[in-house]
């Protein structure tokens, strides 16, 4: 990739890690409602202001439908799910079952007919992160809650649809201003659950540490991270920070929650990194350009 990417790539990598850790925290003492609400509310006290500031809430209405699809499938559906299923299972197996993001976009992007071009190296590296998935778990979802399983293959769909909505209905708005919509409209959403539930007594700092550094680091800075790679490397190969994430999330749990580390673990984080590296290596973006350069030549494709 760009270095550009590359920078973005390994931000988001360590940024996108740490939540399933601050969530396994937060949800002590708050309930999964709560907590969207709260990390919402503020991601979007943040952000808000700076798109009323510029004058772009006309342009945000007119594409609302786009919008509050994107908030009900990347945030409103998963961040509820995922909280819920931290009461029962590790962060660690959290972080790790999203590895298998990018094999989900990739499936999906191809059945809609809509896809960047795999190429034999891009599917044997999503082939070979996902065997990693399959080593990492194999010893946890045995004994793991199935209920809390499904709701994280829930969460890893949403995150692989999320990037195709922005990708193609969303390309011409502003980053900023669908980040602040949707996070808007998430907070609203979950306001009533979320205040109803709030705790009589206040939370720990731990807890209250956690949700700030969610709002502002985990979501307001890196979604607008997130969008930046979107732009610069294309919707299937962003979802490859997957693969990097779980690596961070396992490393933050083992070191300061006290979860196993085991030999699956090791042998999984191997085949990740070599997935990573694979499905973005250098033949895939030579074969991304070749591409969009014949699509620009074509009635609207560059709209792609």
């Amino acid at each position: 990739m760009t270095r550009r990417g590359w920078v973005l790539f390994i931000a988001l990598g360590v940024i996108w890690g740490v939540p399933y850790l601050l969530i396994k925290v937060a949800v002590r003492d708050l309930t999964p409602a709560t907590l969207v609400f709260l990390r919402t509310a503020l991601g979007a006290a943040l952000l808000l202001p700076v798109v009323v500031g510029r004058g772009n809430v006309g342009a945000l209405l007119a594409r609302w439908r786009p919008i509050l699809l994107f908030t009900i499938v990347e945030m409103a559906i998963p961040w509820l799910l995922l909280s819920h299923a931290e009461r029962r299972v590790t962060s660690s197996l959290a972080g790790l079952f999203m590895a298998s993001v990018p094999l989900i976009g990739a499936v999906l992007s191809r059945v809609t007919g809509r896809h960047e071009p795999l190429g034999a190296r891009r599917v044997f590296g999503l082939v070979l992160g996902l065997a990693g998935v399959v080593a990492l778990l194999g010893l946890d979802l045995g004994r793991g809650d199935w209920t809390a399983i499904v709701e994280l293959a829930i969460v890893a769909i949403g995150y692989a649809v999320g990037p195709m909505i922005i990708s193609r209905r969303l390309s011409g708005v502003p980053v900023l201003d669908v980040v602040a919509a949707s996070l808007a409209l998430c907070a609203i959403g979950y306001a009533p659950a979320g205040v109803l539930a709030l705790p009589g007594t206040m939370p720990g700092s731990e807890v209250i540490g956690a949700v700030l550094v969610l709002g502002i680091a985990c979501t307001a800075i890196a979604f607008l991270l997130f969008f930046r790679l979107i732009a610069e490397v294309g919707p299937v190969r962003a979802t490859v920070i997957t693969y990097v994430n779980p690596a961070v999330a396992v490393a933050a749990g083992v070191a300061l929650l006290g979860e196993p580390f085991t030999l699956g673990t090791g042998a999984g984080f191997v085949l990740i990194l070599a997935g990573s590296w694979l499905a973005t290596g250098p033949a895939a973006v030579r074969a991304v350009a070749r591409t969009a350069g014949r699509a620009s030549m074509q009635p609207g494709g560059a709209q792609g």
